[in-house]
């Protein structure tokens, strides 16, 4: 099959936003998929490469050849190219890949640059991608929707569960268990802005879990093996030899554990997430006496070869607590009430931790969803920042003016620092308002071919954050965490923007 049937289908799924249209154009390339490159085909529509590691970083592909003419590429030696990067290591190794991502681009159309440079970065913008691929492989292989999210789940991946419904049918779908050893998607939290909301989505007494701003692990163990996995599910068990150790020695001959890994200094006060993601993705520091990069397990999804997930919260924390010792657990209390709930909020905001998540006892482990069973509540922070330049849309995006540039005031020179970007919380109507707005202002031709767009710095915008962690990509050796926009202030000046000092004070 060549590149360029999926690129003209990831294309044209990202220019529509009918989840249904989305399906059908999927479904229609994956139905005429040669059953041997199901597996690629499959992970590109799903955004990412079959390789984990290529070398190739976002910086190396500013400058690319022309874009070829004619479509050549077929899908099986693009696939073989990216597995000859990822195999290349040692000297003169820099040199070999320059060449050989210059030689792939260069045989590639536009349209199939865009893709490449999307599934490199990490940054395949179709929408919805995970639902919109599980319900085209439904669509074309008659297997149950239900059936194949579980799949996706359970093998971490949703390419993973479209290429199996594919090739061998529903009951090899079905066949798709938790299996230690294999990395599963973690269960992630839906969001509420404040705790009296999170407790009424619940009917009765809930569990009130200490939200650490840690790095998600996931720690499987069989009779005699460990395996640490990110939440990226990247195995990074040689980075952690006394998270190894430890796990090693609870009373159980396997078992998968899901929790977080977080760095304190000698008051027992965390460190900013940067630095444990930092230590945990190094290996700088390991277990020991001091315990400064720590675990603290939230949830256990199977123990002695006893899968959990379709237990109730209370049944799997009550056999987490046999297994793993109290000061290796979140901190966490069962309430029926919102008054107790903020007392607990309090005490963890205090400890130094990002807020709590409001768990439903009765809720599985729903692995890889954002479920309702769980619903995590943080303090937001507000900034009013400077928009200092705005990027050209792309996909469902095209014609507008989208990602904006974020700048903070700098209080000695008068000057703006740049702190990040985001395209996070605008609406189809803010992006028409911003797109004619960001025209007036524009410093150059808006028309040009240059995809970032400068602007004067007029145009304050109020933006939420969760928090800011040191940057040395941005000058002002900052940036935000989950920044996204709430409002333009059309009421506040650009001399009334807060100051990169301030931003600068929130690091702890």
């Amino acid at each position: 099959m060549l590149l360029h049937e999926v690129a003209q289908t990831s294309a044209a799924v990202a220019a529509t936003r009918s989840r249904n249209a989305k399906r059908d154009l999927l479904a229609e390339l994956l139905s005429r998929t040669p059953v041997g490159e199901l597996p690629i085909v499959a992970r590109y529509l799903a955004g990412e490469l079959r390789q984990r590691r290529t070398g190739v970083s976002w910086g190396s592909l500013r400058s690319l050849p022309e874009p070829a003419e004619q479509a050549s590429l077929q899908v099986a030696e693009v696939d073989a190219r990216f597995q000859d990067l990822a195999g290349l290591a040692g000297p003169g190794s820099r040199a070999v890949r320059a060449r050989l991502v210059a030689e792939l681009f260069g045989r590639a159309t536009e349209e199939e640059q865009r893709l490449l440079r999307g599934l490199v970065s990490g940054e395949v913008r179709q929408g919805a991608l995970d639902a919109a691929l599980l319900d085209a492989a439904a669509a074309a292989s008659q297997v149950p929707v239900a059936a194949l999210r579980r799949a996706a789940m359970l093998s971490g991946s949703s390419a993973v569960a479209t290429w199996v419904a594919l090739a061998d049918g529903r009951q090899a779908v079905e066949a798709i268990d938790l299996q230690v050893g294999r990395a599963v998607r973690p269960m992630l939290a839906s969001s509420a802005p404040d705790l009296t909301t999170a407790v009424d989505k619940f009917a009765s007494a809930v569990i009130v879990d200490s939200k650490l701003d840690g790095f998600r692990i996931q720690v499987h163990r069989t009779a005699d093996q460990v395996h640490v996995y990110s939440r990226s599910l990247d195995d990074i068990t040689e980075r952690l030899p006394g998270l190894v150790e430890l796990v090693g020695r609870f009373p159980a001959a396997s078992f998968v554990l899901d929790g977080e890994l977080l760095a304190s200094d000698a008051q027992g006060r965390p460190r900013p997430f940067q630095e444990t993601a930092s230590r945990a993705s190094s290996g700088e520091v390991e277990l020991g006496v001091e315990q400064s990069l720590a675990p603290a397990f939230f949830d256990l999804l199977a123990v002695d070869d006893e899968s959990l997930i379709d237990l109730p919260l209370t049944d799997r924390l009550a056999r987490l607590a046999e297994l793993v010792p109290p000061k290796y657990l979140t901190a966490r209390v069962e309430i029926d009430d919102v008054d107790s709930a903020q007392e607990f909020f309090d005490q963890v905001l205090a400890a130094g931790h990002e807020g709590v998540v409001v768990k439903d006892p009765r809720s599985p482990y729903q692995a890889g969803r954002r479920g309702s069973g769980w619903v995590k509540v943080k303090p937001r922070h507000t900034l009013d920042l400077v928009v200092l330049g705005v990027e050209r849309g792309s996909g469902r995006r095209r014609g507008w003016l989208s990602n904006i540039h974020l700048g903070a005031r700098d209080a000695e020179t008068g000057e703006f620092v740049m702190l990040g970007k985001t395209f996070k919380g605008m609406t189809d109507q803010m992006l028409a308002w911003q797109t004619e707005r960001f025209t007036e202002l524009a410093t150059g031709p808006v028309d040009a071919a240059d995809w970032v767009v400068e602007l004067r710095p007029e145009q304050v915008v109020e933006i939420a954050f969760d928090g800011v962690q040191r940057s040395t990509r941005y000058p002002g050796g900052v940036a935000l965490r989950f920044a996204r926009v709430l409002r333009y202030r059309d009421d506040k000046s650009a001399a009334e923007a807060d100051t990169i000092q301030a931003v600068r004070s929130l690091l702890r």
